[in-house]
């Protein structure tokens, strides 16, 4: 009797073949969900100084105010409404170059948290609104003669603040967002800091008088806290960061 014939069996695939394919499964869906998140402007309802009704206010001349401090050596105190009122009452950049036709610049609003500001530039392509910001630190040591230096970090501390204190949590920083996702330092001045670089230069002025000349330097929720004079009281304990 002929033996009865059997199909061979059909081939299964690795195990590391199927782990390459999760990973590659899970890399696509991350990137779709990032460009999402890129996608979808950040929520600035919570800023002071940026609603319709705010647009028919008021606020100092912030470049006059900052020179009137120096000058007359008094300690103050910038409002994160008052700086955002400034700014939309003030700024005179647009958008250059190739994308010029397809890209405006629609506002820069700032947001002030202890320690960390964030600057936000508000763009339309195309007629859709899209953000990108970048985060601010200042850090201040003060020497023997009461002296103290400043530096400006352009990032918001480390971006996994759930690692413990290792050099890689530190290395890794976050730079600020682009639409709702926080990205990495890195990210941010490679792709987006020509724009602040020109945002920068538009107000000049105003960030020589507030960073260089002002002795001590903090910020805190929702304002900024200026000091002219060597002995004031703006700045916490000395190498304290922020």
């Amino acid at each position: 009797m002929a033996e009865e014939r059997q199909d061979p069996p059909k081939p299964r695939g690795s195990c590391l073949g199927k782990l390459a394919s999760l990973f590659t499964f899970a890399g696509v869906l991350g990137l779709g969900v990032a460009v999402f998140y890129i996608t979808q402007p950040q929520d600035l309802s919570d800023l002071k100084g940026t609603s319709p009704a705010a647009g028919t206010a008021r606020t100092r001349d912030l470049h006059q105010v900052l020179k009137n401090a120096v000058h007359q050596s008094f300690p103050l105190n910038l409002t994160e409404e008052e700086i955002n009122l400034y700014l939309k009452q003030s700024l005179q950049a647009k958008q250059g170059g190739a994308l010029e036709k397809f890209v405006t610049l629609d506002d820069v609003r700032v947001r002030l948290e202890k320690g960390m500001a964030e600057v936000i530039i508000v763009r339309s392509v195309m007629g859709r609104p899209l953000t990108t910001s970048m985060y601010f630190r200042v850090e201040q040591n003060v020497a023997l003669n009461d002296q103290a230096s400043t530096d400006i970090i352009r990032d918001g501390g480390t971006l996994f603040p759930m690692i413990p204190d290792t050099q890689i949590a530190h290395r890794v920083a976050k730079g600020g967002r682009f639409g709702q996702l926080v990205v990495p330092a890195g990210f941010v001045k490679v792709l987006a800091l020509p724009a602040f670089e020109k945002l920068a230069d538009a107000y000049k002025p105003e960030l020589d008088i507030a960073f260089t000349q002002m002795a001590r330097i903090s910020i805190e929720d929702g304002k900024l806290v200026l000091d002219p004079r060597p002995n004031g009281s703006a700045l916490p304990g000395a190498g304290e960061k922020f």
